[in-house]
């Protein structure tokens, strides 16, 4: 794939930024009712940049070779996540890679989900590092750092005629952002960071939908207690997203309960935005995988194909089933993130495997598998 150079992406990126001391734009504070576009089925396609580049390819279903995006299309995937890094070691999943992989999301009639991590590096509730350049800031400046970073990154999709359609502000942020400045031990200093982004995509973007994403989908206890904060502090956001890994998060019985109180309570829609299941125990590369035999044991569901697509029937009917439309839909994580050397989950370690090939939408042949179907489905 074609790179931007640094100058390039510099001149896209140079657009006005609004101060921060400006009013912020009047944005509804709450969703107005149920989707209206349909059943979300989203992928997060943030390594697919670093796979091909690295010689991956994908085939249908039924062997014939093509692009991983298109087959997934063809499957009935109409949304896309892509994450942004600050300044990641290996140079992908940057502002960079989200300008590169967008026309092709829109040109294949999808929706493009930008997913900010405010980090170098993996971004989720044990891991929230501020990213090197801003480290030594101060308060005011990293507020402002993520103002700018934020618009810059979303105007220069719009510029390009591939706006943002929904925006995270922060990845699984249960314990807060940007640690320690950002951590929820100090919830006034975490909404600030947290409304500077909601700004910066009502500024650039006003037709987006602002994401707030945590993990643990099925704890309710822990997103009321997070979602009353939020809301206590006048965050601004538009949906809920969560993460549900049926291996980590609890019964399904506990995500529909979740999933029943916090859109009644908080009168949002919610998406889940993460989730992935195994299609089988065995390994493709020479590292461990995250999905093993105990955690299928957990999930009570077979680590096969079959497996796969019943549990994420199971998933997906839990989510349609949210009272008044509210449920919108399921994001997979990852679906194309095949074994391909090099593309491992530490970017600063080259020689690092992949943690969850046999998470994958596609088997060992890198063929599609029948679980994409099933999410399309809803």
């Amino acid at each position: 794939m074609k790179r931007r150079t640094f100058t390039q992406l510099s001149t896209l990126l140079t657009v006005p930024v609004l101060s921060l001391l400006s009013p912020p734009v009047t944005a509804t504070s709450a969703s107005t009712g149920p989707a209206q576009r349909g059943w979300i089925f989203g992928g997060d396609m943030s390594t697919l940049a670093k796979a091909e580049d690295l010689g991956a390819v994908f085939h249908e279903a039924d062997g014939t070779e093509n692009d991983a995006l298109t087959i997934l299309a063809g499957a009935g995937m109409n949304h896309a996540r892509l994450k942004v890094w600050v300044d990641p070691a290996d140079g992908y999943n940057t502002a960079e890679t989200v300008l590169d992989l967008a026309p092709r999301v829109k040109e294949l009639g999808m929706d493009l989900l930008v997913d900010f991590h405010y980090s170098d590096f993996w971004a989720d509730p044990e891991r929230q590092d501020t990213p090197a350049a801003w480290t030594d800031l101060p308060f005011s400046d990293l507020v402002r750092a993520v103002y700018d970073h934020t618009h810059q990154t979303l105007s220069a999709l719009a510029d390009q005629g591939t706006p943002a359609d929904m925006v995270q502000v922060g990845n699984e942020i249960n314990n807060g952002m940007l640690w320690p400045t950002g951590s929820t031990d100090d919830w006034a200093s975490l909404a600030e960071l947290l409304d500077a982004g909601t700004r910066a995509v009502r500024n650039s973007t006003p037709s987006a939908e602002v994401m707030m994403h945590l993990a643990e989908g099925g704890d309710n206890a822990m997103f009321r207690w997070w979602f009353d904060s939020a809301t206590e502090h006048g965050v601004d956001f538009d949906v809920i997203g969560l993460s549900y890994y049926p291996y980590w998060h609890g019964t399904l019985d506990d995500l529909r309960t979740n999933l029943h109180d916090i859109t009644t309570r908080y009168e949002r829609d919610v998406v889940v935005v993460e989730t992935s299941y195994g299609f089988t125990l065995e390994n493709d590369d020479d590292h461990p995988n995250t999905f093993d035999e105990e955690l299928a044991g957990v999930a009570g569901y077979p680590a096969t194909p079959e497996g796969q697509s019943e549990i994420l029937h199971d998933i997906a009917e839990v989510v349609a089933a949210v009272p008044d439309g509210r449920g919108r839909g399921v994001f997979y994580w990852e679906p194309a993130w095949i074994a391909v050397e090099g593309n491992g989950w530490d970017p600063t370690d080259p020689d690092e495997g992949n943690a969850w090939e046999n998470q994958a939408l596609f088997d060992y042949t890198h063929t599609l598998l029948p679980a994409a179907e099933v999410l399309a489905r809803g």
